[in-house]
This record gives structure tokens, C-alpha cells and sequence, in this order.
């Protein structure tokens, strides 16, 4: 699953690209980088592989998604609709430009039911936010006629999902704009490090310069840059960007390995009737980052996921998990801040103190999943099939 598996010689060259200038910052010393721009190739290279014209880099996909909704003028008093089942990074951004998330039921795709996207639009509704988890899309034919029936914004959270499409198009640049991530553990890494793109070149204008403190970047050097509105400091360092230059390139050759290797874990525990799979809304555009699966009983889900541990496999039983579902989110649903909410948010906020959402237990409490790793030899892959159909069998 992560590119950091299958690190090598090309990032170090890459990076001592970097290093033997000494210049690690994106932009300026024009001079000194001799002609070394790491980011600036990347950004060039993303919109290439996606065949979106706009890429700007950031310094993690929550800055991306951050970013994102700044541009888009999204702010106090919106409301942003995103699923039950995501990262928390989530809901971070949308609480960063001082707007409401609204959390809704995902279905067996395991992403934003449209049903419940349906039911959540209110008079303040200005975005509908899918995330594309664990690899794989969501509904975005359906996704996308509700935002154009309701003249709402479609921003893809695609931070889990690069490299990944739906119908032939790449996830994150189906909507108005996309997000990625390419932190440590994303299927191509930077380390740390994300991405907006978009066909749109105003938004790109503002997302580049909101990402650099408003820096026009049409100054003759950054000190000649005027600043057309307030942003922040969310920039990509020229290390992170050449680490992200050469993974790139390799990332036909992961997703052939993915896909390989989900199909053989799949197929064998397809024997076992009790097992049914995640929907994917388009499953040719599947990265095959993970294999996820339903068992019929909530026990029977986590008993599997403990037996597949056991058995030395990886295995993600989400109902459980801190950071990827409302059910244990307990700084959200307290609104655990540092600072205060404006007044209108913190009201906002009161209703998930008691909220529950039994539609998403019910599939979420059934489903465990197992990250496809790269470096698996083809003996390894036999071996793991054959442990995870045990495992899943005990419990039966």
C-alpha cells in the first residue's frame, strides 16, 4: 500500500538533487537552486498523470483540503457535508476556515450515502465533501447530481485515494477541486506532503497564493509579491517535493502490484459464503490499497479482524479505531478546542454530544479491512490468502 515500501535510489537521487544546492525552500534563490525546482516539476508531473491543468502543492492533505475550502469562499456560517467514516483531518479543515461539518450515513461503498446527502441539505448547505476511503470512490454520478440540482460545491477528499478513478476520470478532479495526501503511509509518499487540483484556474490563483501568506508570486523576487488577500504558511519544501517526484513515476507499477495482489486475497476468500465485499461504485478505477470486507454480525467482524492479527495479519477493524470513525471521537463530539468556536459553530457542535448513527454502525461494526502491501513476494501473497481464509473461517 505505501510507496515508502519500495524506496530507493531514485528519491536519493532526487533528493540529493536538493541537498547539492542547499536551497530547500520552494520558492526564490532563483540563483543558487541552478535550475533545480522540485515542487514546480511535481506540481507539473500530478496535473500530467491526473490530466487536470491546476496542481498546487501543500504541506499535508489537511492543508490541502484547508486550502481547498478557502479558495472555494467557504467560511462562518456554511455548512460542509462529509461522512461518518473518514480521517479526522476531515472535519479539521472545515473547522479551520470556521465553518459547521455535518456528518452523514455512509452505505456499503463505505463512503457518503447520497440518501442521507439528500437529507442533510439545509438553506446554509454550501459543499458536499466525499471522501474517497481506503482506495476506492464514492457515488460520484449521484454525488455530483445533487450538487448540481442544489447548486452546491462537490470537493473530493481524495487524500486516501491517488491514483485511483471513476469512469475512466482521476478521483480528485471530477468536482470543483480535489485534495490528496502524501504523507508516510499514502500510496506515493512525500513524506509529508499534499496536493489541490482543479480545472478551474482562478481557484489554482488563489490556492497558490493562499498557501504562501498571499504571495501573488509575480514580483520580480518575494519581497516585489503583493498580497492580494490574508493566507497561511502551508508550503511544500523542495526535500518533500523530490521524494514525491520519483515515487510518481513509479505509480503505474504500484497500482499493477495492488491490483494483483487484491484480486488473489479476494478471490480466495470469496469461496467462504458468509463473506461479502465493499461496493465500489466503478471497480476497474479501484487503487486496491485495501481489501474490505463485511461479515454478517458485528462479533463475527471483530473476532475476525483479532483472529487475522493473531495470525500475523494486518487488519483494520474500524468500529473500534480512534481516528477513522464518530463512534470514538470524543474530542469532536466534546469539541475538545485549544481555542473557543465562534459563537455560532459552538451551537452547532451541541448536537453530536448525543447524536448517534446506527445506519453507519450497522455497516461500519461489520467491516474489516486489510492493507495490500507492495513488497510481498508472490509466495507471501499464497501464504497470507491461505491465513486470511483461516482466520475468517474460525470465527464462522
Amino acid at each position: 500500500m505505501p510507496g515508502f515500501e519500495l524506496f530507493g535510489a531514485e528519491e536519493r537521487k532526487e533528493v540529493n538533487d536538493v541537498l547539492e544546492t542547499g536551497i530547500l525552500m520552494r520558492y526564490g534563490f532563483d540563483g543558487p537552486r541552478k535550475g533545480i525546482w522540485k515542487a514546480k516539476e511535481l506540481e507539473q508531473a500530478i496535473s500530467s498523470k491526473l490530466n487536470v491543468p491546476y496542481t498546487q502543492l501543500t504541506s499535508s492533505g489537511t492543508t490541502a483540503l484547508t486550502t481547498a475550502l478557502a479558495a472555494l469562499g467557504v467560511g462562518a456560517g456554511d455548512e460542509v457535508i462529509m461522512p461518518t467514516f473518514t480521517f479526522v483531518a476531515s472535519f479539521e479543515s472545515i473547522f479551520s476556515v470556521g465553518a459547521t461539518p455535518v456528518l452523514v450515513d455512509v452505505d456499503d461503498t463505505l463512503t457518503l450515502d447520497p440518501r442521507a446527502v439528500e437529507a442533510a441539505i439545509t438553506p446554509r448547505t454550501r459543499v458536499v465533501m466525499p471522501v474517497h476511503m481506503c482506495g476506492a470512490m464514492a457515488d460520484l454520478d449521484a454525488l455530483k447530481a445533487i450538487c448540481d440540482q442544489h447548486n452546491l460545491i462537490l470537493l473530493e477528499d481524495a487524500c486516501q485515494s491517488f491514483g485511483a478513478s471513476y469512469k475512466g476520470r482521476a478521483l480528485g478532479t471530477i468536482g470543483h477541486a480535489g485534495a490528496f495526501s502524501f504523507d508516510f503511509v499514502k500510496t506515493i509518499t512525500c513524506a509529508e506532503g499534499g496536493a489541490v487540483v482543479t480545472h478551474d484556474k482562478d481557484l489554482y490563483i488563489k490556492c497558490d497564493a493562499y498557501s504562501d501568506h498571499g504571495h501573488d508570486h509575480l514580483g520580480a523576487d518575494r519581497g516585489a509579491d503583493q498580497h492580494p488577500f490574508m493566507g497561511y504558511n502551508f508550503r511544500i519544501s523542495e526535500l518533500h517535493a523530490a521524494v514525491g517526484l520519483a515515487q510518481i513515476r513509479k505509480l503505474d507499477t504500484f497500482l499493477a502490484i495492488q491490483r494483483k495482489t487484491k484480486k488473489i486475497m479476494k478471490d480466495a476468500l470469496s469461496a467462504i459464503p458468509e463473506v461479502s465485499f465493499r461496493r465500489l461504485p466503478d471497480p476497474d478505477g479501484d487503487s486496491a490499497t485495501f481489501l474490505g470486507f463485511f461479515l454478517p454480525e458485528e462479533g463475527q467482524a471483530r473476532a475476525a479482524a483479532a483472529a487475522m492479527k493473531a495470525a500475523g495479519l494486518a487488519a483494520f477493524y474500524w468500529y473500534d479505531n480512534n481516528w477513522h470513525y464518530i463512534r470514538n471521537w470524543e474530542h469532536f463530539r466534546q469539541s475538545a478546542t485549544l481555542n473557543h468556536f465562534a459563537p455560532g459553530l459552538q451551537q452547532a457542535m451541541e448536537l453530536y454530544r448525543i447524536r448517534q448513527f446506527p445506519v453507519s454502525d450497522a455497516i461500519i461494526n461489520r467491516c474489516v479491512c486489510t492493507p495490500i502491501n507492495l513488497g510481498w513476494s508472490e509466495q507471501e501473497v499464497q501464504e497470507k490468502a491461505g491465513k486470511l481464509v483461516k482466520a475468517v473461517k474460525s470465527v464462522l
